[in-house]
């Protein structure tokens, strides 16, 4: 389903990893993070980035509207349009990147415009993997296991989300059948917002956010995408602006949910939640944020540390979901972290940041 800072020397990975080490002393300041911040890196574009892939501190993938994709790879200091030959009338909403020079991203539409791109040559150029012939899908997000195995999500045909799968890195796809799949619920859909409508962590297990209808739900694979089990989610529900937008899994067991009703009149009083047990069971955040929120990441290296963030600012978690507190009130569609503790986000008229401290 379609949803419609000044710039500062930011400290070495040390120093962050310095920070998010001693979260029991940070957790403890007035102000959660001190100095943590956004900064501001000039695209060079007017796209709304929605997808977003972050390799290290130095390198990351953004793509959005138009067909453009554009890397950075000297932290955000100049951009590459490495955007498809002929790609303009795509929307672009979730790239996923294995280094610098290999990426793939996911085109979203109604028929032939859901459609999958693999680059090896640094964007150079770029092989189409995959174009949708059924009229009754659009896909919305896709996931990587490791290297070669991956998912991507379509919304319900026929009654079911419909799973794509690759085994040589996204070159190309099959359709997985669709009797392992929980039926889907009347009006139900999954969020093409952030590209975190469909996440995974290890080696086989992946979970998919849901919204539009009765109730919000999060369901979870523990095989790449060949059955499924099926939650409830506290989140805002019973309208088509409403449900779960995002996930993050810091490990099998621990995730985050974010959504609530991304129209900007609607309040969203619920608006976060967790899971302890790989997402059988969620819990609304005690201090969820305070709007809507369509991306979410955890911190490397961290158990108690995450980002939210959604148009209307970004929060941090220092207790692994259950209270937020906000830190920025630019607007961000998507948010992602690497290993090495670089975190970045991305949303409309080109905006992209990388978070400092």
């Amino acid at each position: 389903m379609a949803v419609t800072g000044a710039v500062a020397a930011a400290p070495g990975p040390s120093a962050v990893a310095a920070a998010v080490t001693h979260e029991p002393a940070a957790a403890q300041r007035s102000t959660p993070l001190a100095g943590a911040g956004w900064h501001l890196k000039d695209s060079g574009s007017t796209a709304r980035f929605r997808g977003l892939a972050a390799v290290s501190r130095s390198t990351a993938w953004v793509a959005g509207t138009g067909g453009t994709v554009l890397r950075t790879r000297d932290g955000g200091k100049h951009w590459s349009d490495v955007s498809p030959p002929g790609a303009g009338a795509l929307e672009f909403r979730d790239v996923e990147a294995f280094d610098g020079r290999r990426a793939v991203v996911l085109a979203i539409g109604e028929g032939e415009a859901s459609r999958v791109l693999r680059t090896d040559d640094d964007g150079a150029t770029w092989h189409e993997s995959f174009r949708n012939t059924d009229p009754r899908a659009f896909y919305d997000c896709l996931t990587f296991f490791d290297q070669r195995h991956g998912i991507a999500l379509s919304d319900p045909v026929d009654g079911r989300y419909r799973i794509l799968s690759t085994g040589d890195g996204g070159r190309s796809w099959r359709v997985l059948p669709s009797d392992g799949m929980p039926p889907a619920q009347h009006g139900e859909a999954a969020f093409a917002a952030s590209g975190q409508c469909l996440v995974s962590t290890g080696s086989h297990d992946a979970w998919l956010a849901t919204g539009g209808a009765g109730t919000a739900r999060v369901l979870h694979t523990a095989d790449r995408g060949r059955t499924w089990s099926v939650a409830d989610a506290p989140l805002p529900a019973g309208d088509p602006a409403r449900g779960v937008f995002a996930l993050a899994f810091r490990d099998r067991a621990h995730g985050l949910a974010v959504g609530g009703d991304y129209r900007p009149d609607q309040p969203s009083p619920r608006a976060a939640a967790v899971s302890a047990d790989a997402g059988a069971t969620w819990t609304a955040s005690a201090e969820p944020p305070a709007a809507y929120r369509s991306g979410v990441a955890w911190l490397p290296h961290s158990r108690r540390l995450a980002l939210a963030v959604g148009p209307s600012g970004s929060d941090l978690t220092l207790d692994g979901g259950r209270t937020w507190h906000p830190f920025d009130q630019g607007s961000y569609d998507t948010v992602d972290c690497a290993p090495d503790l670089g975190c970045w986000a991305a949303g409309e008229r080109g905006r992209i940041a990388r978070l400092g401290w």
